[in-house]
């Protein structure tokens, strides 16, 4: 079904891993495209509650993007690489194909993850690296800038001047400092990695999903909005969830004094 990655449905949890390990799992055009459309059906199997999105090999979550496929089709095309039109119609439904699931992602980082290895990284909602692991903005190093929504990420999560430093220097954070400054959620051994992750996807399989999910979409809204229209949407949003499965169940449970069943509806 897919040419570039793994896709596996085990239960309510779909795990998808970038499998390009000879080199370093890097971002051509066709994992892009793989990526899109396995975030698309994980949308729409109702059956999946949680993504995890992972690297194989112990090297590399991802690179960044395959420069030498990108360069040999910009020779083949007897032209400069024509960058913008590439981002728009690869990297930037890739993205927004992660942010608008409205399902819990999980990045289980092993490794590097550069350039927009490192977007690719940021976009997912919890992000649990391994202590070796290391995120590094290094488009500066060939004369570009950070894309595949780095620039709306960064400095949401980290600060401005964090992100200008690390957008202009291509440094490399390790789990460690990433986990202190809030770029990632987690930073734990190598040993200890499938456990951590394990924690966290074993509680989004068992939570109100739809609840999740409506909490993804207005968390977005939420970071160019105002309040009042937050109000509005959290009313909104409410409104419709107060009607739902998980809800009855919920309220039901609490009141009982028993541990909610969530079915994700």
């Amino acid at each position: 079904m897919y040419e570039n990655l793994l896709y596996d449905v085990s239960g309510a949890v779909c795990r998808i891993t970038l499998n390009r390990p000879h080199v370093y799992n890097a971002l051509s055009p066709g994992l892009i495209r793989d990526i899109t459309a396995a975030m698309e059906a994980t949308g729409a199997d109702a059956q999946i509650r949680v993504v995890v999105l992972t690297g194989a090999g112990d090297k590399a979550f991802s690179s960044g993007a395959d420069l030498k496929e990108g360069v040999m089709q910009a020779a083949a095309s007897g032209g400069q690489l024509a960058l913008g039109d590439s981002l728009r119609t690869t990297y930037h439904p890739m993205i927004q194909a992660i942010r608008n699931l409205a399902k819990p992602v999980i990045g289980r980082i092993n490794g590097v993850a550069a350039g927009a290895g490192c977007s690719l990284a940021l976009a997912c909602d919890v992000v649990i690296c391994t202590d070796e692991a290391y995120f590094s903005q290094i488009f500066v190093n060939i004369g570009l800038m950070p894309d595949a929504g780095s620039t709306f990420f960064l400095p949401r999560l980290i600060g401005p001047q964090r992100a200008f430093e690390l957008c202009s220097t291509g440094r490399r954070v390790y789990g460690p400092e990433a986990a202190r400054i809030g770029l990632v959620s987690q930073s734990v051994p190598v040993a200890e990695l499938d456990e951590a992750v394990e924690t966290v996807v074993g509680y989004y399989a068992a939570a109100p999903t739809l609840a999740i999910g409506k909490m993804k979409k207005v968390l977005n809204e939420s970071l160019y909005s105002d309040l009042s229209h937050q109000l509005e949407q959290e009313a909104d949003n409410q409104d419709e969830l107060g009607r739902s499965a998980d809800a009855t169940e919920g309220i039901g449970a609490f009141l009982m004094k028993r541990k909610a069943n969530f079915s994700g509806k």
